[in-house]
């Protein structure tokens, strides 16, 4: 089991503290329990948790990774979290670009096929 952490460096500028703008990166988990504890030992607060990942400030990034988090690149992290969101194990990171690419074509032709299927039932 692991927590990981990307490289993406998007600006955000809360609301509370005009003037100032954090670079924010994502930090997912193969569990929401190891998830919340690596927030929970960074010093993240719950309400920052999106469902499924954490948006986390780089300085927060350095200390997961400080704590045993993997860092990954962006698309590699968005690859298995969107194997985890569709019911498939994250898996090695090294193959997740790779399996999200094929459980895309799985997932885009059984929609084809479905929309197949109601269009023949139509006619």
């Amino acid at each position: 089991m692991a927590v990981y952490v990307d490289d993406m460096a998007a600006p955000f500028s809360p609301k509370h503290a005009p003037g100032r703008t954090y670079v924010m990166c994502h930090m997912i988990a193969d569990t929401d329990e190891e998830l919340h504890a690596m927030a929970d030992r960074i010093g993240v607060a719950r309400k920052w948790f999106q469902g499924d990942h954490y948006d986390i400030a780089k300085a927060k990034r350095a200390l997961a990774i400080k704590y045993g988090a993997l860092a990954l690149d962006q698309r590699t992290l968005a690859a298995m979290a969107a194997l985890k969101r569709h019911g498939e194990p994250m898996g090695d990171p090294a193959t997740a670009k790779e399996r999200r690419h094929a459980q895309y074509e799985r997932l885009s032709a059984a929609r084809e096929a479905a929309k197949a299927a109601k269009e023949q039932g139509a006619s």
